[in-house]
């Protein structure tokens, strides 16, 4: 139940955006004039709040409504409430109050069940129960049982151990280790889930290799990568990590940087290289340049 408050409180950045903060952690859905009215502002401050001061949050908008995403609902404390809205309203004063910071930081308050890597997100619309039994097994540490829609047909898995509900670019995954092979599963194509009294010893090992994984490829063998960089593009890859397991290996005098990238899988690397084409070629190994030379040939044959 929402409390009548004086204009001066109305008036006050930080209880704004805690009572805003606060009802979206509930589920509420708000409208921004219903809240400019309720906060004696204009429409355009209540704007700001909602898709800049608190851009780095899983926020989405329907019909002219903003709402927290389902599967973040109920999960902040009243003191994690007050902490964000803190740094909402200062944030445009420290550079290093990025999206990219406050949303770690926000991962971390969540769920230690969840490792989130990349957004937006996918729409769980009708897998929330099944979101809401895999968090609780990783919590609990407690083996699953489940079906399993691959591409040849449905395969149940049994007594998988599962550690993280992974999101990465937007897709949730959870990583599990089905006997002694760490594997990610997409949690859409989970079904006829069931969870077992039986627990399991957490491998800190697991954890760790979730944590500095770059992509959702769980594959213990890695293919080292080296790639050239010219300058155009250099300034994006030290930024941030465009590649999987990327490493900045040298700077050269022309601007450019030699790079490396560790995957297990080749598409790990591929689509990434033909989008920064021509600015980026590949080192070693020498043969997977060749083969997306080839491709590249294949497709700019003209068509009968």
């Amino acid at each position: 139940m929402r409390t009548t408050t004086s204009s001066t409180d109305r008036d006050s950045l930080g209880y704004r955006l805690a009572h805003i903060l606060g009802m979206l952690n509930q589920g509420e859905k708000l409208d921004p004039q219903s809240l400019a009215e309720e906060f004696n502002v204009n429409l355009r401050t209540i704007q700001r709040d909602l898709n800049e001061r608190f851009s780095f949050l899983p926020i989405e908008k329907t019909d002219g409504r903003y709402y927290l995403q389902p599967t973040f609902l109920g999960k902040l404390s009243l003191r994690d409430v007050d902490q964000f809205a803190n740094l909402a309203g200062v944030r445009g004063l420290f550079p290093t109050l990025s999206n990219e910071f406050l949303r770690d930081l926000f991962d971390s308050r969540i769920q230690s069940a969840w490792l989130v890597k990349g957004h937006p997100y996918e729409d769980l619309a009708g897998k929330e129960q099944l979101f809401q039994q895999l968090e609780q097994a990783i919590l609990q540490h407690r083996k699953i049982t489940y079906s399993y829609q691959k591409d040849e047909g449905s395969k149940t898995y049994t007594y998988v151990e599962p550690y993280k509900l992974v999101n990465h670019d937007g897709i949730w995954y959870l990583a599990g280790k089905d006997g002694e092979k760490l594997k990610a599963f997409t949690l859409v194509k989970i079904d006829r889930l069931q969870v077992s009294p039986d627990t399991f010893s957490v491998d800190p090992a697991v954890n760790q290799t979730l944590a500095q994984e770059d992509d959702i490829w769980l594959n213990e063998k890695k293919l080292e990568v080296v790639l050239k960089i010219s300058g155009p593009a250099a300034n994006y890859f030290k930024r941030r990590k465009l590649l999987a397991n990327q490493v900045i290996e040298k700077e050269l005098e022309d601007g450019g940087m030699l790079v490396s990238s560790k995957v297990a899988h080749v598409n790990q690397i591929l689509p990434t290289v033909r989008h920064w084409i021509p600015h980026i070629r590949i080192i070693s190994p020498e043969e997977l340049q060749a083969t997306l030379e080839k491709e590249l040939r294949v497709y700019l044959e003209p068509r009968q």
